[in-house]
């Protein structure tokens, strides 16, 4: 069964502007992390490929990266925040601590017990940690809930 349409011709789960606010914001989390995600995937193959470290450790320096780029892009961009750094900031690498440990063990699993090639790992593990991080700085991080 589909959803109703509204009378302005989108789906009724959209229909108040808070969800598509949410919506918004998360297709631009999506985007702005994409560029974290570059970061990221440059940092996890360098390690792996030039210095042979292993993935799981090298995944972890990535998304280290990552999280930096990702965290003054959110702020800016995402969420149009204007509350002070030093609560944001704490409370973003915390959850980017949390989703860090979530991916290594997402690596962990993906890469040393089920043998996947460690790119294909981690894009599995970046589509899991992504819905994380978006859910815990919405309404956690940036009190947009």
């Amino acid at each position: 069964m589909t959803e109703p349409l509204s009378p302005q011709g989108s789906p009724s789960i959209l229909r108040n502007a808070h969800d598509r606010t949410t919506l918004i914001q998360f297709c631009t989390f999506a985007c702005v992390g994409a560029i974290g995600t570059f970061i990221h995937y440059l940092v996890l193959i360098f390690f792996v490929q030039l210095v042979k470290i292993d993935p799981v450790i090298s995944s972890t320096f990535g998304f280290i990266a990552g999280a930096f780029m990702n965290y003054s892009l959110n702020y800016r961009y995402t969420f149009k925040s204007s509350q002070k750094h030093a609560k944001t900031m704490a409370r973003f690498f915390l959850i980017a601590l949390l989703g860090m440990f979530i991916n290594m063990g997402i690596m962990h699993v993906l890469v040393h017990q089920i043998h996947l090639f460690y790119l294909l790992a981690q894009v599995l593990s970046t589509i899991l940690v992504l819905f994380w991080n978006f859910i815990l700085n919405k309404f956690w991080t940036f009190n947009q809930g």
